[in-house]
């Protein structure tokens, strides 16, 4: 299966789909210095475009005739870390990424957001733009730690599959989730020298030392140093000398976002610490579409209950949680 991933940055999700032996053939982005990044590290070429152009993107993509496209929009207007006002214009991006969708018309999309995104009119809009485009949809919300990550970062992603039913790779996704969280040690074991380490967080009435014991929190754009003074929050672990805690490095936290050593970040601290913390963590990629082959392969995963559950006149599911912490789909689980 051919893919082109739009809002590429520096390549997060492509690398996880090419983990998952989906083909992506090339990507789009409008930020030279995450371009720059993604054509280090991939074969195929990533194009530098403004993806609000929509008859030039579509130009591009055709030129690949792929089978899916993926990717991203910008989520800083939808985003808790962002100003959460969808009027700044990055959250029209989401109307071009459908728009492009649903001229080209794949057999497959896949789009990534924040889970802030369900509760904006815009989503309301695409999913009523796809539908009547013919595309059956699976809307999910994924945490990271329970799908190979060692990052408790939850997401929301969009399925479209031409010709589908809704809601169709839910019991893929749920029969593919991890039965614990993964934390930095199970991922990573001591190769970082610390057990206890800094994240600075949005506000001091946050913790700020984390655990390599437990998932990480979200990584983010933003990487700090322990402020002097810091003064230990409640939920900090116990019995740790600040005088021995430090921020993780930016090579550091793109580990926690799963891209491997030997993955080239070059440029400023600053931009890469942007480029990492706005990507896709690659094992999240690459366990969503091992999900969509698993299915295009094997078929909906059916069971007794199945008929009942999703009716042949089915309406499209919007999540309420992340998918490992649903008890409607854990129930459905336990009746496999």
């Amino acid at each position: 299966m051919k893919c082109v991933d739009l809002f590429a940055g520096c390549g997060g999700l492509s690398l996880g789909f090419e983990k998952a032996d989906i083909d992506v053939v090339a990507a789009i982005d409008n930020w030279n210095k995450s371009v720059d990044v993604y054509n280090d590290n991939f074969s195929h070429p990533c194009h530098l475009h403004d993806l609000k152009d929509e008859e030039g993107t579509l130009d591009i993509i055709k030129k690949y005739m792929p089978d899916m496209i993926a990717g991203g929009p910008p989520c800083q207007d939808f985003s808790s870390a962002g100003k959460r006002d969808e009027s700044l214009g990055r959250a029209d991006m989401t109307y071009h990424f459908a728009n492009i969708v649903c001229a080209y018309r794949p057999k497959w999309f896949v789009m990534e957001n924040v889970e802030r995104i369900k509760k904006s009119h815009i989503l309301t809009d695409v999913v009523n733009q796809y539908e009547e485009a013919g595309y059956g949809l699976t809307a999910v919300i994924l945490s990271a730690e329970y799908c190979n990550a060692p990052q408790a970062r939850k997401r929301f992603f969009l399925i479209g599959g031409l010709g589908e039913k809704h809601n169709a790779l839910i019991s893929t996704l749920k029969s593919q989730l991890t039965n614990k969280s993964m934390t930095i040690r199970d991922y990573l074991g001591n190769t970082l020298g610390v057990d206890y380490y800094y994240r600075h967080p949005r506000n001091y009435s946050r913790r700020g030392i984390f655990s390599i014991d437990e998932p990480s929190p979200t990584v983010r754009g933003v990487n700090r140093p322990l402020p002097p003074g810091y003064k230990k929050h409640s939920g900090d672990p116990k019995n740790i000398k600040l005088s021995d805690i430090r921020p993780l490095t930016t090579i550091e936290r793109s580990y926690l976002q799963t891209f491997p050593a030997t993955f080239k970040f070059n440029g400023t601290k600053t931009n890469l610490e942007q480029m990492i913390g706005n990507a896709v963590p690659v094992n999240l990629a690459e366990f969503v579409a091992k999900a969509i082959l698993d299915f295009c392969k094997n078929g909906e995963i059916k069971d007794i209950n199945q008929q009942s559950l999703f009716p042949e006149a089915q309406q499209f599911k919007m999540p309420n949680k992340a998918l490992h912490a649903d008890n409607f789909y854990a129930a459905l689980q336990n009746c496999r």
